[in-house]
């Protein structure tokens, strides 16, 4: 242990003392290498960072401003016409498949059934099954596209402090390979060797630790995002059901603008 303290504070001082540039330089050439691929790590992760932190930020505030206007319009119809003021919000998609396939199967079903005064029981679960299975497609890929690029975070996070210490193992097998043609084992002649060999596990936790908090915390705002997507999937089923059920007038439901929330 004295021995092993000995060598990491020897290590901690050459590499105070020195140039970090100048211990890069020096390094052999799988070592520049390995500090090449974290490098590009880093940048990726970091340029991910940024952007799902912009994109997740518009998501958000859009989503609240649609959820607002939904609770305060009694047109659906005026609604989908608004809808592109908040394109950011993963909500928008949503309503606008769901409205065009109740609008759609409320249409062929007002067709098949003119005259009546309302749709069959099965006809009405049929409709409320074709809603329902486009709200569900729609709000999956709506999921997916939150949790875009978010992998290349986790895989950052994991990969590359094992990236780093696979180059510190090269060069402290290089710097004993040095020892043993020198044929001196002082600190003097450890510690370059050692400290130019730990600068690629500091630069793999340099890149790992962001990817792995920017990673969490996306994930966090992305999670709550979907749980969003979900509540509103099934508030308007709710809404479709409602009226479905309520067997409004052919043209009122080929119409479908009064439609009330």
């Amino acid at each position: 242990m004295p021995i092993a303290s000995g060598l990491i504070l020897a290590a901690m001082s050459a590499g105070a003392q020195g140039d970090i540039l100048r211990l890069i330089a020096d390094s052999g050439a799988l070592v520049k290498f390995v500090l090449l691929i974290l490098l590009g790590f880093s940048v990726l992760s970091w340029a991910v960072i940024l952007e799902r932190h912009r994109a997740l930020r518009r998501s958000e505030a859009d989503t609240v401003r649609f959820l607002q206007a939904l609770e305060h319009e009694k047109r659906l119809a005026d609604l989908r016409d608004r809808s592109g003021r908040f394109q950011a919000s993963p909500l928008v998609p949503i309503f606008n498949a769901g409205f065009r396939e109740l609008t759609s199967a409320v249409a062929e079903a007002v067709g098949r059934y003119r005259g009546h005064a309302g749709f069959p029981d099965e006809e009405r679960a049929r409709i409320l099954e074709r809603v329902r299975r486009r709200l569900e497609e729609t709000a999956a890929g709506e999921a997916e596209r939150l949790d875009r690029n978010l992998s290349l975070l986790a895989t950052t996070g994991a990969v590359t402090p094992f990236i780093g210490l696979f180059g510190t193992v090269w060069g402290i097998m290089n710097a004993f390979q040095g020892i043993g043609i020198a044929g001196s084992a002082s600190l003097a002649a450890v510690a370059p060797g050692i400290s130019e060999a730990l600068v690629t596990t500091a630069a793999g936790l340099f890149a790992a630790i962001p990817a792995v908090v920017g990673y969490n915390l996306l994930l966090a705002r992305a999670r709550r995002l979907g749980g969003r997507i979900d509540r509103f999937v099934l508030g308007f089923a709710s809404i479709a059901e409602s009226q479905i059920e309520a067997g409004r007038a052919a043209s009122a439901a080929v119409e479908a603008g009064k439609i009330r929330v």
